[in-house]
């Protein structure tokens, strides 16, 4: 274990008042405490280290000034919260980030008072500061009192139209509430769009000065203006006294831009704010992802996202991998196919690399779309694509597929468009917990009309996959896989075109029948080599397609075996429901069949690894194994005789 770092003034915080009794100088030295300490724990544990590090100041300043818990500060994302954690209680257990049994990797309500709001998906933090902001007016009563609410929003979160209209009902409604801008020009990938341009307009190219007042003039609390030899700095403060930036059209009275990291302004700056708002106020702060830690400064991604690693170099601690990861053989997959066919393109919502469409943004950068944190627009953009001739392909997570599910349906399914779902992350993630876990797509996609809807049980079946979404024009097809590393299998050299609705056969045995939709077929077969030592010999089917379902080996399977069993990685209402209907429908149960649909536990599982949640989840080979015995009623003749 590296040497911690030296913590005199931080080691007496162990609450947010606590720092109201140091002075602004001190406030300095806790703030280059706090980096140190951040940066310690998460080389231990891995996590979200870049945007942290660009909020430790702002951290101290909101702390320092405002009473929380009673007054709410909203971490958008919740990426850059592990120094509030630091602050706020949990120091001492910051080394179990993002494990088992730890803290969660953002901020949870029901991990502490002062998470008041949870957030892993983006551009939320404005419509809950508001909410929090009118009950307070209206009398609501939580344990911890109602004060200030105060949002931190990064510049990638606010371009998505979820902040705006946060904006534009806080602007009407006229009251006190503070969203602080944490503008680094960096959310995961670089900023993409208008608005990141628009916000490049409003701060200096040169070196970070500071306003001495704010739009509409009243108020004298920051130090000297911007230096006059900076044109678009001229141009900003010629708007602020005239109210010019669209955040002042909105409602809100606009500070800034500020440095994020100079506490000597930042401090007296939201004191002022402190005392002073009446109505909305958004202050805007330059901050840099990565801040005081030369590697992740020096990173492309600014440290977003580290395994463990080593404080001194940076370098990180990641195991060399057995197999390629479902994500880049899909991106590898679409490039080999676009290359044939120049009517392919692709659409990601903010998240180029994790989607594996950075090998396509570098081959056909003219076909590869990042519409930023805008998944609803992206949907339909991909909608209009496809009406317009093209072959879309909108590579989305699971978890971030459902903020545009409206779009799934009246843009996507009602008009039939061939629009082609790239599924990233499907099932448990792991470190990231339940609100990146890919639980609910297959059943709010298998309930849609037209819609086709796959699984893939390994990176070779992905593989075919892609290529059978390419072909398929006849209406909306998605195709999920998850996280991580495949099975090592071989990848076909010629990808296949499956024939829609059509399952595969395994292996063949009796009694009972297992039918696997997605990779938990690694699992079945690992099952099954338990059971043949108990001389049970399942028959093993994949049945790659929730949607259509492949009826005829279906009604097979149920005719030849005393019991059915299907399992996936999904929540209860997807693939299994789909085949009970279907069973029920054809009165099958009438003749006596067995039937179990193994799926995930109606609740959400927290951070471990994903061996570790499955397991919880009761989706594993041991419990694989246990559920035919169970249903064929040898667990229960061993308990007898035990």
């Amino acid at each position: 274990m590296a040497q911690r770092p030296d913590t005199p003034l931080l080691d007496q915080v162990t609450r947010p008042a606590d720092l109201k009794g140091f002075s602004d100088a001190q406030l300095v030295q806790v703030a280059r405490e706090l980096r140190a300490e951040t940066i310690s724990a998460v080389s231990e544990t891995g996590g979200h280290l870049g945007a942290g590090l660009g909020v430790v100041e702002l951290t101290v300043a909101l702390h320092a000034v405002f009473d929380t818990p009673r007054d709410k500060i909203i971490w958008d994302v919740g990426h850059q919260c592990y120094p509030h954690k630091i602050l706020t209680g949990r120091r001492d257990r910051i080394r179990t980030l993002r494990q088992k049994d730890g803290l969660s990797g953002f901020t949870k309500r029901k991990e502490s008072p002062y998470d008041p709001f949870g957030a892993a998906h983006s551009s939320t933090s404005i419509s809950a500061a508001l909410g929090f902001a009118v009950a307070r007016d209206l009398g609501g009563v939580v344990a911890e009192g109602l004060g200030d609410a105060i949002a931190v929003i990064g510049d990638g979160s606010i371009s998505a139209g979820m902040a705006f209209e946060a904006m534009n009902n806080a602007g009407h409604l006229k009251k006190r509430m503070i969203v602080i801008l944490n503008d680094n020009d960096m959310s995961i990938a670089p900023p993409v769009g208008a608005f990141s341009n628009y916000l490049t307009r409003l701060y200096s190219e040169n070196a970070m000065q500071d306003l001495k007042s704010v739009a509409k003039g009243a108020v004298s609390f920051l130090p000297e203006p911007f230096r006059e030899g900076a044109k678009r700095a001229k141009e900003m403060l010629k708007g602020m006294t005239i109210g010019g930036t669209i955040f002042e059209e909105l409602g809100f009275s606009y500070i800034g831009p500020v440095d994020g990291h100079d506490l000597t302004h930042l401090l007296p700056l939201l004191r002022t704010v402190q005392a002073r708002a009446t109505g909305p106020v958004l202050i805007h702060a330059i901050t840099q992802k990565g801040k005081g830690y030369a590697p992740a400064e020096a990173a492309r991604d600014r440290g977003h996202a580290t395994a463990k690693f080593d404080v001194l170099t940076g370098e990180q601690k990641k195991s060399t991998p057995n197999a390629p990861s479902y994500t880049s053989v899909f991106g590898k997959t679409l490039v080999d196919l676009a290359t044939e066919d120049d009517k392919i393109v692709a659409i990601t919502a903010a998240m180029p690399d994790g989607t594996g469409l950075n090998l396509m943004a570098q081959r056909y950068p003219s076909r590869c779309f990042d519409v930023a944190i805008a998944e609803q627009h992206g949907v339909t953009f991909a909608a209009g694509l496809a009406a317009g001739g093209m072959k879309p392909f909108c590579a989305i997570y699971s978890t971030f597929l459902q903020r545009g599910y409206d779009q799934v349906v009246h843009d996507v399914a009602i008009q039939g468009l061939p629009v082609r779902f790239a599924i990233d992350r499907a099932g448990l993630v792991g470190a990231d917990g339940a609100t990146h876990a890919g639980s609910f797509d297959i059943a709010y996609l298998a309930n849609l009309p037209g819609m086709v809807v796959m699984a893939a049980a390994d990176e070779a079946e992905l593989v075919h996959m892609v290529a059978t979404a390419a072909a398929h024009d006849s209406g909306p097809i998605a195709f999920r896989y998850p996280r991580g590393e495949g099975e090592g299998i071989d990848l076909p050299e010629s990808p296949e075109v499956l024939e829609i609705g059509k399952g595969r056969m395994i292996s063949e045995g009796a009694r009972v029948a297992i039918l696997s939709f997605g990779t938990r077929l690694s699992e079945v077969t690992r099952a099954a080599e338990g059971l043949a030592a108990r001389g049970i010999t399942p028959t093993i089917a994949d049945a790659r397609f929730a949607k259509p379902l492949d009826r005829d080996l279906i009604l097979d399977l149920a005719s030849r075996h005393e019991a059915l069993i299907t399992i996936e990685e999904g929540a209860v209402g997807g693939f299994g429901s789909h085949v009970a209907q279907l069973l029920a429908d054809e009165a099958v149960f009438d003749s006596g069949l067995k039937f179990r649909s193994m799926v995930l536990p109606d609740l959400f599982i927290d951070q471990a690894s994903p061996a570790d949640m499955y397991a919880q989840a009761g989706l594993d080979a041991q419990a694989i194994e246990a559920k035919v015995l169970e249903v064929l009623g040898i667990a229960n003749l061993q308990d007898r005789r035990a």
